[in-house]
């Protein structure tokens, strides 16, 4: 994602709204039409959390029932979704976050990459032995590795649900970094064993109820399922992770050459 900062601020949503009161068309299709013109021409991107219905009645000086009404346009169309406490969220057409992989890297450098404040939830963090994990690292059934259960986040919308396992052999100091930023950074600078290659695979699933709790969603939207072996320049293997994307915002762009 982009390099290290924080992306511009986006305007207001209603600095980009103009209702008019001089003509016969109502408030709440002038409404309507308008966001379906930002949403599509990606001024309004898919994964924005729209304003409160108060809150954006009261920025444009219209009552609450006519956002109301353009929001459950937008809801019916299935461009925005309601995210409880966040509020609605923009499903598509809008442009999707376009994530490269021409290289290995980690969530948090992949969404200032893409102009997105990073942030995580740590739901588990914990040291356990696990015999099907140690199989995948290729280790003995005793060994030791952090578990790492995270709610990635972009511009405080959950993009990722992932749950990750490290080798605590490899990195001892793990277990003792903010894990709340970049992992790959506290390999890198706290444990000495900087990630340089990983072998990924990607397939499209649903979520569980767990994760559509997570993501807001009221029903199954369908998700990629990413699958991660990370090694260091010895080839030792470091990190497994699975996690789960939103298919709603996300699409990831290969670049191929013969």
């Amino acid at each position: 994602m982009t390099v290290e900062g924080i992306a511009e601020a986006r305007p207001s949503l209603h600095s980009l709204l103009r209702l008019r009161d001089d003509t016969a068309r109502p408030l709440y299709q002038q409404l309507e039409e308008q966001l379906l013109a930002l949403i599509g021409n990606g001024s309004v991107p898919a994964g924005t959390t729209l304003p409160a219905e108060r809150q954006l009645a009261e920025s444009l000086g219209v009552s609450r029932a006519t956002v109301q009404r353009a929001y459950q346009m937008l809801r019916h169309r299935k461009l925005i979704s309601a995210h409880g406490r966040l509020g609605f969220i923009v499903q598509g057409d809008g442009p999707r976050l376009h994530s490269g992989m021409d290289r290995l890297k980690g969530f948090t450098e992949e969404m200032r990459e893409l102009g997105r404040t990073p942030s995580s939830d740590i739901l588990d963090c914990r040291a356990v032995t696990d015999r099907s994990i140690a199989s995948i690292f290729g280790l003995p059934s005793t060994a030791r590795f952090l578990k790492l259960v995270r709610v990635r986040r972009g511009d405080g919308i959950p993009m990722s649900r992932e749950t990750a396992w490290y080798d605590l052999d490899a990195a001892p100091a793990l277990a003792d970094c903010d894990l709340s930023r970049s992992v790959y950074a506290c390999l890198s600078e706290h444990c000495g064993v900087p990630l340089t290659h990983c072998d990924q695979t990607i397939e499209a699933t649903l979520p569980q109820p767990q994760e559509c709790a997570v993501f807001g969603f009221t029903e199954p939207v369908a998700c990629l399922l990413i699958k991660r072996r990370s090694y260091t320049a010895a080839e030792r293997m470091i990190e497994y992770v699975e996690g789960l994307f939103r298919g709603d915002v996300y699409t990831y762009r290969l670049k191929l050459t013969v």
